[in-house]
């Protein structure tokens, strides 16, 4: 793609997970950028990713509109990573996911944005009839594309990198307890490298796809849940018996997280939410509405897992890699 022209760049969300990589990608191709987050005051490293004055945290909450509006003002890119894996308070599925991602959108559009890249999840349009955080995404792509008709939706699997949710707490489990709940063990995944999605979310950015689409950002492999736990056994060094939970039981065993103060080791949603396959759809693979529209050709798990699940490891990174097989 040719050299792409600085711009401004709203980032909503941009100090988690994704939006680190994100900015500094944007960063490193010249553009201004504005992390917009709750509480900027938390959000100082990212300054660390451009130059002198390149890149800001503001405060904004997409559950304020006002704030939103402040934030993209003057916009030329707006891009919404802001989302919650649980209910609790204020912060619930349908506020953020559904109403502050019309309030970007209509935020966006009022403000003469060009670019609006919305991000959902992988599989929400199949799990939306179980699960109420698959029914709010959705819900908040059609609130976004009503508003802003020309914004990119972008549904990635679960991630996979330094600081992903998901392998990191399955290898703090697999250290912590002798045995590793299973819950919907056939259930099939396509997980995605953060750095290759990050590159997707850029290249949208700067105009490189069609917009007005639906984007699903799956990995090279599909594995099962039972494979995905036998796969992080490999790579910390474990070999912890596993133990398939019905859902109801897992449910149960759930209860108790929603009334602690801390955020819930695993929810009732969660469980449902587990067993619905969250892979690409062929009607997106025969469209190109994949990694293969950014020309990104995807990260294998066997590539990154290995440079941080060590830590899970009795001795770390002093342990070698001859771990036995875990037991299934």
């Amino acid at each position: 793609m040719d050299r792409i022209e600085p711009r401004l760049v709203t980032i909503f969300g941009g100090s988690g997970f994704v939006g680190t990589q994100i900015v500094q990608l944007l960063a490193k191709n010249g553009h201004r950028i504005r992390v917009a987050v709750r509480r900027p005051d938390l959000a100082g490293p990212v300054k660390m990713f451009g130059s002198v004055g390149q890149v800001q945290p503001i405060q904004a909450n997409i559950r304020n509109a006002a704030s939103v509006q402040r934030a993209v003002a003057n916009a030329d890119i707006v891009i919404n990573l802001v989302g919650v894996g649980f209910s609790r308070g204020a912060q619930t599925f349908d506020a953020v996911h559904v109403a502050g991602a019309g309030h970007v959108a209509e935020a966006a559009r009022a403000a003469g944005v060009s670019t609006l890249v919305h991000m959902s999840a992988l599989g929400v349009d199949r799990a939306a009839e179980v699960s109420a955080y698959a029914a709010s995404k959705l819900a908040g792509e059609a609130a976004v594309l009503k508003a802003f008709p020309n914004a990119i939706i972008m549904r990635p699997s679960i991630l996979f990198g330094q600081g992903d949710g998901f392998f990191n707490l399955m290898g703090a489990l697999s250290r912590l307890f002798p045995v590793l709940p299973l819950i919907s063990g056939d259930t099939s995944f396509q997980p995605a490298y953060v750095g290759d999605v990050a590159e997707a979310f850029a290249h949208a950015a700067e105009g490189g796809v069609k917009t007005g689409r639906i984007y699903e950002l799956g990995g090279p492999q599909v594995e099962t849940h039972r494979e995905l736990l036998a796969r992080i056994q490999r790579e910390a060094g474990r070999n912890r018996p596993v133990l398939p939970l019905p859902s109801g039981l897992a449910k149960l065993m759930a209860l108790p997280f929603a009334i602690l103060p801390f955020p819930p080791l695993l929810t009732s949603d969660q469980v449902d939410l587990l067993g619905v396959d969250n892979v690409v759809s062929d009607a997106a693979s025969k469209d190109k509405r994949t990694f293969a529209a950014f020309g990104i050709k995807p990260t294998a798990m066997d590539t990154i897992l290995p440079t941080y699940m060590y830590r899970y490891r009795r001795h770390g990174q002093f342990d070698r890699d001859n771990a036995p097989a875990p037991i299934l």
